[in-house]
C-alpha cells in the first residue's frame, strides 16, 4: 500500500478496506494486516478517524538526508526534492515584464463583467495565430480558452466519452490522462511505444478491433518517452485515424521546447477538422503557474466544449489571460533563454546519470524536459519508496502506463539546476542501491516499450 501511495496509484484519502475484510481477501490473519495498517500510520502513510475507518495519506516531510542547502522544496512545502513533477521556474525578468504589461491592460477590461466563456478575444487571437504560423491556418473562433490542457482534455471527455467507451492511448503515456480516463469510466486501449516511435500498424489494428471512441496521441516530445513523430508517421498516423473515423485529441503541451530537432507540421493538419481537437497550454513553455490553456477544434465542437466548461466555470481569470497573450505575442524572445538552459540542464543530468549509474540505458530525447531511464530491473516502485529515505520525490514507472507495466522504467526531469540535478543523480543512485538490495518482488507485466 505504501508503494501504491508513493507511485499515485492509490489517491489520497482513499478509504481502506476494513481489517476483517482485508485480511479475509488476502487470506491472512487479522493480526498481519493489524500490524500493517499500524505501521502504515506510524510512518504517515494511513490515517484513522473515528467512526470513518482508516484513510491514505503522505507523511508532513522527509526523515531522509536531503536536507541540504540545495535542495529546492517540494510542493506540498516538505524538504524533498520533487523528481515527480516536470515543470520548469517561471523565467523570473521576463515574466515580471509580461504581468506589468497585463496589468496596465487591465482597466480596459474593468468596466465588464469580467465573463469570457470561450476566452478574451485577444488571447483567442493569439493563440490562433500561433497555430497558422506552423502551418495549421485558424481562425479565434476555433479556440476555446482553458484552465490549463488537462482541463482542455477532461472536457473533451465530457463531451465525447461516455462511461464504458475505449480510449486508445500511447503505452506510456501522461499519467494524469490516464487518470482522467478512469474518472470518465472510459476504458484505455494502450498501443505500446517502440524505441523508435509508433507503431503505425499497430495503432491501425487497435483502432480496426477496439473501435474506440477516442483516440489521445502525444506526437511532440512525447511525456514520458521524449520521442517525436517525424512527418511520415504523422501522415500514417492521420491516415489510420481518419480511416476509422475515431475523435482525435492531440496533446501539444510540449511542442514548444525544441532541443535538438525541428517540428514537423502539426498533426491536426492531416486529419479531418471535424473529429480532431489540439490541445495546448502555457504551463512547459512559460511556466506552470500561468494556468492558462487551450483547445483548438471546428467552430461547432468549440460551442460544444464551452456548454460542457459552463456546468463547471465559467471563465478563466483576466489578468492570467492578459499575460498569456502577453507571453504569446513575446514568445521569440522568451523561448531561446529558456531551451538554452534546458539543454545544459538535460546534458548535465544524462551525464551525472552516466557516472552514477551506468548500468542504467538512458536515452537523450531531441525536446521536451525529462528522461525515460530503463533501470534495467523490475525496481521501480521499489526505488520510489527508497527514495524517500534520501529527500527524493521520484515517479515510478508504473505510474505511465496501466495494468502494472513499465516496472523498468523510471522518468526523471531535468527541470532543476545544474548543480542540483547533479546531486540529484547521487543520491537515486543510492536509492537505486537500496532498492536492489531488497528481497525481490513478484516480477510484474512486461515493459512493452522497447
Amino acid at each position: 500500500m505504501r508503494l501504491l501511495v508513493l507511485d499515485g496509484r492509490l489517491a489520497l484519502e482513499t478509504r481502506l478496506p476494513g481489517e476483517r475484510d482485508l485480511a479475509h481477501a488476502l487470506d491472512v490473519s487479522r493480526t498481519t494486516v493489524t500490524a500493517a495498517y499500524d505501521a502504515l500510520r506510524r510512518h504517515g502513510y494511513a490515517a484513522s478517524r473515528q467512526g470513518s475507518g482508516t484513510w491514505t495519506t503522505l507523511p508532513a516531510s522527509a526523515a531522509g538526508s536531503a536536507g541540504s542547502s540545495w535542495a529546492p522544496f517540494g510542493p506540498d512545502g516538505s524538504d524533498r526534492l520533487d523528481l515527480a513533477h516536470a515543470a520548469p521556474e517561471a523565467p523570473t525578468r521576463a515574466l515580471r515584464d509580461v504581468y506589468a504589461a497585463a496589468l496596465e491592460q487591465l482597466p480596459r477590461h474593468l468596466p465588464t463583467s469580467g465573463y469570457h466563456l470561450f476566452g478574451l478575444p485577444e488571447l483567442r487571437a493569439a493563440i490562433a495565430a500561433t497555430f497558422t504560423e506552423r502551418g495549421l491556418p485558424t481562425t479565434p473562433e476555433q479556440v476555446l480558452v482553458t484552465a490549463g490542457t488537462q482541463q482542455a482534455f477532461s472536457l473533451v471527455l465530457s463531451a465525447v466519452v461516455d462511461p464504458g467507451d475505449r480510449v486508445l492511448i500511447d503505452h506510456p503515456t501522461y499519467p494524469n490522462a490516464i487518470d482522467a480516463l478512469r474518472r470518465a469510466s472510459a476504458r484505455p486501449v494502450p498501443v505500446p511505444l517502440t524505441s523508435d516511435g509508433w507503431d503505425v500498424d499497430a495503432v491501425a489494428a487497435a483502432l480496426r478491433q477496439t473501435a474506440p471512441r477516442l483516440a489521445y496521441l502525444i506526437p511532440d516530445f512525447h511525456n514520458p518517452t521524449g520521442l517525436l513523430a517525424d512527418q511520415p508517421t504523422r501522415a500514417a498516423l492521420a491516415t489510420a485515424l481518419t480511416r476509422s473515423r475515431t475523435v482525435t485529441v492531440v496533446d501539444e503541451t510540449n511542442v514548444d521546447l525544441a532541443l535538438d530537432a525541428d517540428v514537423p507540421a502539426p498533426l491536426a493538419c492531416h486529419l479531418p477538422g471535424a473529429s480532431t481537437v489540439t490541445i495546448g497550454g502555457t504551463s512547459k513553455s512559460i511556466w506552470g503557474g500561468l494556468r492558462v490553456g487551450w483547445a483548438r477544434a471546428d467552430t461547432q465542437t468549440i460551442r460544444r466544449l464551452a456548454a460542457a466548461r459552463a456546468t463547471m466555470d465559467i471563465s478563466s481569470p483576466v489578468v492570467e489571460q492578459l499575460a498569456a497573450a502577453e507571453a504569446l505575442h513575446r514568445r521569440p524572445d522568451l523561448l531561446p533563454a529558456t531551451l538554452a538552459e534546458l539543454r545544459l540542464r538535460r546534458d548535465a543530468l544524462v551525464s551525472a546519470l552516466n557516472r552514477q549509474v551506468p548500468q542504467w540505458h538512458v536515452r537523450v530525447p531531441s525536446g521536451g524536459l525529462v528522461l525515460w531511464c530503463d533501470t534495467g530491473l523490475a525496481v521501480s516502485s521499489r526505488l520510489v519508496a527508497a527514495g524517500e529515505r534520501y529527500g527524493l520525490r521520484l515517479a515510478a514507472g508504473p505510474r505511465f502506463g496501466v495494468d502494472g507495466a513499465f516496472e523498468r522504467r523510471l522518468r526523471l526531469p531535468y527541470t532543476h539546476p545544474v548543480d542540483v540535478l547533479e546531486n540529484a543523480a547521487g543520491l537515486v543512485a543510492q536509492a537505486f542501491r537500496t532498492a536492489t538490495a531488497m528481497p525481490s518482488a513478484p516480477e510484474p507485466p512486461v515493459d512493452t516499450f522497447a
